[in-house]
């Protein structure tokens, strides 16, 4: 597979510390557009349309700390929040990882993940030693021919010094991957994070802009992460090594998500529902649910609008991620998020 690698991309966000801007691939939707389904409120202030039931505190971990705020929406009106308080590490799993392989021999199941135009791979070291055919750039040398052993960024400094945008050139050619223990409070908890979500979604007149830092938080206390930038990271001829659930570790965010890979490998499964739909496993910041892309016989819903949503009797809108490799969860907010 031949691929043209775009170098010198501005950047003004760290690397992989921050997302920013849109996906990567083409936003696997129908062509419904999300102002052809925010409808015109009626003469009694409802859009039935987008109407969303309230948060469900009770789906998140108990560790989460939940309280009622008073917050000011997008659109400038005062309402109810959750403040939701979360850890920065997943409470269903025990440790974190793999990340990066170790040499050019190491499988799949003894490394992570790397996502490119849609496509979710295996981080293994044959596809390290690949890069140079994948990217179409001899440039690509992560690796000692002599040894096979993997660039690996394994202190604190070396992974800030990676992933940064002046990127050192002694850190070009370098997988690269942060210890949650760099970031930890002493029970190795991550860093905490609070988010403002709405107690009940309010419709947006148009669709709202997911180009920020998070678009919202999983139920395990995880923060969904807005698009990795991955120009800029290859142009440093770096890979920001995810893990099986397509998250990695940040000083800011500690551990968070750029996509939803539920149910491989060290990555827990997301129990789909009664009736056999997707399941829930976090809200948006603008408080509408986001469930898995799939049912449970394996298909996607046909008639998600621009921001991957769509309502029906049984949850009111609601959202369904994107596919693990494509670098975002939904494409725009349908609600009002809090300032």
């Amino acid at each position: 597979m031949n691929k043209m690698l775009t170098i010198g991309v501005p950047v003004l966000s760290l690397l992989f510390f921050t997302g920013c801007g849109s996906s990567d691939s083409e936003n696997t939707t129908s062509e419904n557009s999300v102002e052809e389904v925010i409808e015109t409120e009626t003469d009694s202030g409802s859009t039935d349309e987008v109407s969303g039931y309230a948060v469900d505190t009770t789906k998140f971990d108990s560790s989460a700390s939940i309280t009622e705020v008073s917050c000011t929406l997008s659109n400038g009106e005062s309402s109810t929040c959750y403040s939701i308080t979360v850890s920065g590490f997943p409470s269903d799993r025990s440790e974190l990882g793999p990340f990066c392989p170790e040499s050019t021999s190491t499988e799949a199941v003894d490394a992570g993940k790397w996502f490119d135009d849609g496509v979710l791979y295996d981080l293994t070291g044959e596809f390290v030693s690949n890069l140079d055919s994948f990217y179409g750039d001899s440039n690509w040398q992560l690796f000692d021919e002599a040894t096979g052993a993997i660039n690996i960024t394994d202190t604190q400094t070396s992974c800030e010094a990676a992933a940064r945008p002046d990127v050192a050139a002694e850190y070009n050619n370098f997988c690269v991957q942060c210890d949650i223990e760099y970031y930890s409070d002493a029970e190795g908890e991550g860093i905490e994070s609070t988010f403002l979500i709405p107690v009940t979604p309010v419709a947006r007149s148009s669709a709202g802009s997911v180009e920020r830092s998070s678009i919202g938080v999983s139920f395990n206390g995880v923060t969904l992460d807005a698009a990795a930038p991955t120009e800029a990271i290859l142009s440093a001829y770096t890979i920001a090594a995810f893990d099986d659930c397509v998250g990695h570790v940040n000083p800011f965010a500690g551990y968070h998500y750029h996509g939803a890979n539920h149910g491989e490998g060290s990555c827990p499964a997301v129990a789909f529902e009664a009736d056999g739909h997707g399941g829930a496993f976090g809200y948006a910041l603008d408080g509408y649910a986001i469930y898995s892309m799939l049912d449970e016989n394996n298909e996607e819903e046909t008639d998600l609008d621009s921001c991957r949503g769509h309502t029906d009797d049984v949850r009111g809108y609601h959202y369904h991620s994107a596919g693990p490799g494509e670098n975002l969860f939904i494409g725009c907010f349908t609600g009002e998020t809090a300032q």
